[in-house]
């Protein structure tokens, strides 16, 4: 096996996605210069996706402390909580959006696999996997090959791999109609006293690399994932790994198991930047290094060359630090499971990790300035309001007629794609393998997950409007915290923590720069004032597309992976009407808002108006009420009203069970921002008769702002007396139409 190097220089280096700061940085830490496979060690782990270097300043000033915390946000693979019971709840969302628009089958079957390795590499056991999707135009053939592609990728592997699919968002604007957003979250508990840290103590202790062989796929690909889309990216080809979720089970039981061995000291999936990045980190972590030798990694192919072989980002592998002297304990646990295990290295006391081939020295670099908190780059940009903001400034919405046919409206504002039932898509996915699920057929705001072995049950939620973030980074930010939150306290739970998956555009470009720093400032405001500490997550940027009419920015999507925690499963409060003769009731505000509304954009073709009302003190009183009237038993029905506003939230609650209603419109209030208008801070609940007096009056003790709709009937929908017609014939409309568009 050949190991001469190629030459290195500033072209050299840039071409591998560094700067010529960067290109010098990396002589002075080097003390020399640096040959091609150290070169590209640090290319890799400069990259933004391994480095944040562009973002960590501003991700800094999240709230990261937090009484259920048991380990530091950002320390571990995955945020860790204490629910109570000795069990804890890792969990984490993390993107995989370049390779899924290049490769969407293998883009997102291999984001699923990652985010659950960060999951088990903890030691806790993956019971619950959501996602969070952003695709381009239904309408376009791309578009539709896409969505087909990702959904039977996510599909595939986490039904082959054996955790429910239990939650999601899915959401179509032509601004993502080249770069797609795939944002796969994974939820696991484990006990107190079962986990295992990211670390490489102890020098002499032996390393090894567990799981799949490595292959050269995914070489580059964090670096690839810090570059802009061009219409040249499908060359970019190679750097999409490739899953196997069969591979991943077998992974998944052996590293739960060799941790009951005790013979671990420290364990570390391999993602981006694969052996580069898990050295590293395990090294820095512990102000430790590490001796490797390359030519005792298993390897699918025979001509694979010492850079690639630490760069692959292969699936379905780990490295693990164990207890010397204990080596065979290792061995017999992935034996039995038919696994790769090889002794590749040995942890030293230097601060170095030197990497070796076939008896020759191939690389020799320290750990700690490759990594975040170490050496790494960081940069603050620069920032300016965006120009487009002139023109939501400008919209009025007194030039918005109201419609003279609301049924009409209704009817085409209820076919929108984002307004639909996402059936099509998580009919892919298994939600029942493991028992836990909880709504299958008892839908709630948040999915509800039983933790087995106690009466604890799991309230978890992906959120973002990212056209509420386009109108205003910092309120719209702000609402996806306390959408999430909402759609947790209506479930019967309880808010606990955060993760997040920010996805910007390029950070180079002010603008973009703008919206991340103020949705930053925004999530820190809304999650201190709900006592969600961020756990961790990850940064996406560079999603936008360079085409022949120029560079397009998606919308600035920071989604929200919210957990919540319901002490009792009993405490669960679903969304659906029960039964005819119930009272209907809307608490909040109503407002003359149509604000960055579906309606707004379906209806009349405005993209560009402000974002919807909101304010975090009423939101936050009007979400602690809810708690309290929920846990005191006095409603039957809780949904929040987000998309589509009331008339949305009143038809979802009326198809699940085919209970449809009878309700008024506030004559106050044009009729178009009361049933499709999108202000924050409002709840549907339904009441049934002998509850009424008691509601009432603890609203009215808690000076809650309330409003009588109307009340529940049988089968049938009527708005100020007018007849809309059976429920049955609304549902097939939202069960059908995107399925309809999908594979038209």
């Amino acid at each position: 096996m050949p190991t001469t190097q190629p030459a290195v220089n500033l072209e050299v280096a840039k071409n591998l996605g560094l700067n010529a700061e960067e290109f010098e940085k990396i002589h002075k830490i080097m003390g020399r210069e640096p040959n091609f496979t150290e070169l590209s060690i640090f290319s890799v782990m400069w990259s933004e996706h391994c480095s944040y270097k562009n973002s960590i300043t501003w991700l800094k000033t999240l709230p990261r402390d937090g009484s259920r915390l048991l380990v530091e946000a950002g320390e571990e693979n995955a945020g860790l909580v204490d629910i109570g019971d000795g069990l804890g709840c890792a969990f984490k969302i993390e993107s995989h959006n370049h390779p899924s628009a290049i490769e969407p089958y293998q883009g997102a079957a291999t984001g699923v696999g990652g985010i659950h390795r960060d999951i088990f590499t903890m030691g806790a056991r993956p019971i619950a996997a959501l996602n969070s999707l952003r695709f381009g135009d239904i309408k376009e053939p791309h578009t539709r090959r896409l969505v087909k592609g990702v959904v039977s990728g996510i599909g595939d592997y986490g039904n082959c791999f054996g955790v429910p699919t239990v939650g999601g968002e899915v959401y179509f604007n032509s601004c993502y109609n080249q770069n797609i957003l795939v944002n796969a979250m994974s939820v696991g508990i484990v006990k107190a006293g079962e986990t295992v840290s990211a670390s490489a103590d102890g020098p002499g202790n032996p390393v090894f690399i567990v799981g799949s062989a490595t292959g050269k796929d995914g070489i580059h690909g964090a670096t690839f994932a810090s570059a802009d889309l061009t219409e040249d990216s499908a060359d970019d080809l190679p750097a999409v790994q490739v899953g196997d979720p069969f591979q991943e089970k077998l992974l998944l039981e052996a590293s739960l198991e060799v941790i009951t061995t005790g013979a671990v000291v420290g364990m570390q999936d391999m993602g981006a930047a694969g052996i580069t990045c898990s050295t590293s980190e395990m090294s820095a972590k512990s102000g430790t290094g590490m001796q490797i030798d390359l030519s005792k990694v298993p390897t699918r192919q025979s001509n694979m060359v010492p850079f690639e072989i630490l760069l692959s980002e292969s699936q379905e592998r780990m490295l693990i630090v164990a207890k010397k002297g204990e080596e065979q304990k290792l061995l017999d646990v992935f034996d039995k499971w038919d696994l790769e295990c090889e002794e590749i290295g040995v942890v030293t006391d230097t601060g170095r990790l030197e990497f070796f081939y076939e008896g020759k020295k191939v690389a020799d670099v320290p750990a700690e300035p490759l990594v975040l908190g170490g050496g790494a780059p960081v940069y603050e940009r620069e920032y300016t309001r965006p120009a487009y903001f002139d023109k939501i400034a400008a919209f009025d919405q007194e030039s918005i007629t109201t419609p003279d046919d609301t049924l009409a409206t209704a009817k085409q504002l209820f076919a929108s794609p984002n307004i639909v039932s996402k059936r099509w898509i998580y009919e892919q996915y298994d939600s029942m393998v493991r028992t836990n699920s909880m709504g299958t057929n008892a839908p709630s705001d948040a999915a509800l997950v039983r933790v087995k072995g106690s009466t604890k049950a799991l309230a978890v939620t992906t959120d973002c409007n990212s056209a509420y973030v386009y109108a205003d980074p910092y309120k719209g930010t702000m609402i996806a915290v306390a959408e999430a939150a909402r759609n947790i306290v209506c479930s019967g739970g309880l808010p606990v923590a955060i993760t997040n998956c920010l996805n910007f555009g390029n950070p180079y470009n002010p603008e973009v720069y703008f919206q991340f720093v103020n949705a930053i400032k925004g999530m820190g405001e809304a999650c201190r004032k709900f006592d969600t500490p961020v756990t961790g997550g990850n940064v996406s940027f560079y999603n936008q597309s360079v085409h022949k009419n120029g560079t397009e920015p998606v919308y600035p999507t920071p989604t929200i992976g919210m957990l919540g925690l319901l002490d009792h499963y009993d405490q669960a409060m679903t969304l659906y009407f029960k039964e005819a003769g119930q009272s209907i009731y809307l608490l909040g505000q109503s407002r003359e808002d149509l604000g960055s509304s579906e309606y707004l954009r379906l209806i009349h073709g405005v993209e560009q108006s402000p974002v919807p009302h909101f304010d975090l003190e009423e939101e936050y009183a009007l979400q602690q009420e809810v708690s309290k009237i929920i846990k005191a038993g006095l409603i039957d029905a809780c949904h929040d009203v987000s998309e589509g506003g009331l008339f949305v939230t009143l038809m979802e609650a009326a198809m699940p069970k085919g209970i449809g209603f009878e309700v008024n419109t506030d004559a106050s209030i044009r009729k178009d921002a009361f049933l499709f208008g999108e202000s924050q801070s409002r709840v549907m609940v339904a009441v049934k008769p002998e509850q009424e007096e008691a509601l009432l009056n603890h609203l009215k003790a808690q000076n809650i702002i309330n409003t009588k709709l109307g009340q529940t009937v049988a089968g049938n929908v009527a708005i100020d007396g007018q007849d809309f017609g059976a429920v049955r014939e609304w549902k097939s409309t939202y069960d059908h139409t995107l399925g309809e568009l999908i594979e038209q």
